[in-house]
């Protein structure tokens, strides 16, 4: 039989042993919550360093002004020679390495800045497929000769050997054929692959394969800068399909004058618009389109056409650029001006390159009659000390006073 006094021993050691587990828990706890802020610190801070930066040859650069960060380290300054680059080595505290920045030269360069609507038409690489369905046949079944073998985002570039253009041709290969398989060659995210469809014959005697296609798009967009050369640059994003999503992969397209004819102004979740008409006659033509990127449409213009009016203005690189006053230089349908606005946030290693800032308008002539940025202005020049640093990009659906923008050297490439 146990004492009482056995009894009393025992349940303070049991609560001596429990004691002891909870700080031993408690340990483990501050232990991991301390190694996840040093995990979260330095994911930040190596985040937030950009792998690529360019500076202008034969130029000190001052790192400081940039790392403007006590708990990062890094090289002393270099001086750089013309065509020339260095890597610049970062850590935290002078101790644990963070990244390593590739740094390249550049020259001091020119443009012209732009600000004008300009009217966009390109004709996609091959023809696009948009969708597919059902057709119904001679014989009253519905069938889908599409299905598993063509996807939404393909391009049709070749039937049966013969390079395919547009609509029109693949309606009469089509009907040529007369419901004998078809052999196809489609790019499909970026790769090239061979299919076979067979088109299926209707009540009325016709033949189809049921995809829906598209073979050329149109639109209003704002010209960014153009270079000596006449090479220019517009939009800071990439143009893709309503339909697919994707990023359209062209084969050419023009340059045209546009006229902005009426704005629909922007509210809180319903953005605004430019409205405006593009007269696609041949003396309206300013240029030709040759790249749809990422980062914007790429092209020629025409000699000794469109740039009359156009400032030249020094570039500026995003290590120059401040948050506070900047300008937005745009065409409403009074002329290009210069509308004030105020940049919030930089991210110099955005993984989203078209945003790579976040501006505010603040003009209060351009907010009583667009309510900020609405679509169309994508393209517009962003300006801050007598420098061309970006472009707008994209608007806050839920509120279009604020807007992203593009780095101005991702889109000169």
């Amino acid at each position: 039989m146990l004492t009482e006094k056995t009894k009393t021993k025992g349940c303070g050691g049991n609560l001596q042993e429990r004691q002891k587990k909870y700080r031993k828990f408690l340990w483990y706890a501050l232990a991991g919550t301390l190694l996840g802020l040093f995990v979260l610190i330095y994911g930040t801070l190596k985040e937030n360093i950009p792998d690529e930066l360019f500076v202008y040859a034969d130029e000190e650069t001052d790192w400081e002004t940039f790392f403007d960060d006590p708990l990062i380290s890094y090289d002393e300054t270099v001086e750089v020679s013309q065509n020339d680059s260095y890597q610049i080595r970062c850590s935290w505290l002078g101790v644990l390495p963070l990244k390593t920045i590739k740094v390249n030269t550049v020259e001091k360069q020119e443009v012209l800045a732009g600000g004008s609507p300009v009217g966009i038409y390109m004709e996609t690489k091959g023809v696009l497929v948009i969708d597919s369905g059902e057709i119904t046949d001679r014989e009253g079944i519905r069938r889908t000769p599409a299905e598993h073998i063509i996807q939404p985002g393909d391009y049709i570039c070749e039937i049966d050997g013969e390079v395919l253009t547009g609509k029109k041709q693949l309606m009469q290969l089509v009907k040529e054929n007369q419901g004998e398989p078809m052999e196809m060659q489609v790019i499909r995210h970026q790769e090239t692959i061979q299919l076979e469809m067979t088109p299926v014959q209707t009540a009325d005697g016709s033949y189809k394969l049921g995809i829906w296609v598209r073979d050329n798009i149109q639109g209003i967009g704002t010209l960014t800068f153009v270079e000596p050369d006449g090479t220019f640059g517009a939009l800071g994003h990439g143009i893709s399909d309503v339909d697919t999503g994707e990023r359209l992969e062209i084969s050419d397209g023009d340059l045209y004058h546009a006229d902005i004819l009426s704005i629909q102004k922007g509210t809180a979740g319903t953005p605004g618009e430019l409205r405006g008409v593009i007269n696609y006659r041949e003396e309206n033509r300013i240029g030709t389109i040759s790249g749809n990127s990422q980062y914007g449409i790429r092209g020629q213009l025409d000699p000794g056409k469109y740039t009359e009016s156009m400032e030249k203005i020094p570039l500026g690189l995003k290590q120059e650029i401040q948050t506070g006053a900047a300008a937005i230089r745009c065409d409403i349908g009074d002329g290009i001006r210069e509308y004030a606005c105020e940049i919030l946030e930089i991210d110099a290693n955005a993984r989203d390159t078209n945003k790579c800032f976040v501006l505010r308008i603040t003009d209060s002539d351009l907010l009583s009659k667009t309510g900020g940025i609405v679509q169309g202005m994508s393209g517009s020049p962003v300006i801050q000390n007598g420098k061309l640093i970006g472009a707008v990009t994209h608007v806050f659906v839920n509120d279009p006073t604020k807007g992203y923008g593009i780095f101005i050297e991702n889109m000169m490439g």
